[in-house]
């Protein structure tokens, strides 16, 4: 299909990225794509990761679209996407998925029951593969508002159990400073966009992640000046 979503930025990065999930993915089962976007990543992952269950999502305005790819994969280990704001009650307090599940457009049921039991049946498929022992999100805290990266760390303490690993690739200043010319220029551009967008700087978000209860692992660096940080899921209280 040529009307397919794409990214070039996700051509570029899905293999290096894919080079270090080999390693830290190894041992998981059940993964949580935030914020899926054009679905390249999900497609490419889930094929090159066959023992990887991987659950994409996004904000409920963009999973049709995210969808048109992976249903297109028809990958056995990816499932169609599922509806996913870091801004809901519902995300914030540890009750996703179970709300948060879309109809199946497949299903062309008429009966009055149809739309119910299409929700249940979505959400019982979720509950049966297992709790979610990996959470990946590639370039989404810089589009995100700052309150809504916080969230996305407070839900994810919420959602994940001890030793869960959480991924994030994309841009992070150090020490308040960008680490290049061209991740100044990408900051403008991002907040002429939007006012709200912008560049985080790693301690900021290395605290919030530590308050929703996790330790960082590993910081590693990536092409076109990015990183790939990754945290573990401390013991809950």
């Amino acid at each position: 299909m040529s009307d397919l979503p794409f990214s070039q930025s996700c051509e570029n990065n899905k293999q290096p990225i894919l080079q270090t999930l080999r390693r830290l993915l190894a041992d998981s089962a059940h993964v949580l794509e935030i914020a899926g976007g054009t679905g390249q990543h999900a497609e490419c992952f889930a094929a090159a990761l066959p023992h990887l269950r991987w659950q994409s999502s996004d904000i409920p305005s963009n999973v049709d679209s995210l969808n048109l790819r992976l249903s297109q994969a028809a990958l056995d280990n990816l499932p169609v996407a599922v509806a996913l704001d870091v801004n809901q009650g519902e995300w914030l307090l540890g009750k996703w998925p179970i709300v948060f599940m879309p109809f199946d457009a497949s299903d062309k049921s008429t009966s009055i029951f149809a739309e119910p039991f299409k929700r249940l049946r979505r959400a019982l498929a979720i509950k049966e593969r297992g709790k979610f022992d990996a959470l990946f999100s590639a370039n989404s805290l810089h589009i995100m508002s700052a309150g809504s990266a916080t969230n996305f760390f407070l839900g994810a303490g919420k959602l994940l159990d001890e030793g869960a690993l959480l991924i994030v690739y994309g841009p992070f200043n150090y020490d308040g400073a960008f680490t290049s010319p061209s991740n100044a220029e990408f900051d403008v551009w991002l907040k002429e966009r939007n006012p709200q967008s912008g560049i985080r700087d790693f301690e900021t978000i290395n605290a919030t992640a530590d308050i929703a209860g996790f330790e960082l692992l590993e910081d590693n660096p990536m092409p076109a000046n990015n990183r790939l940080l990754v945290w573990r899921r401390c013991a809950k209280d």
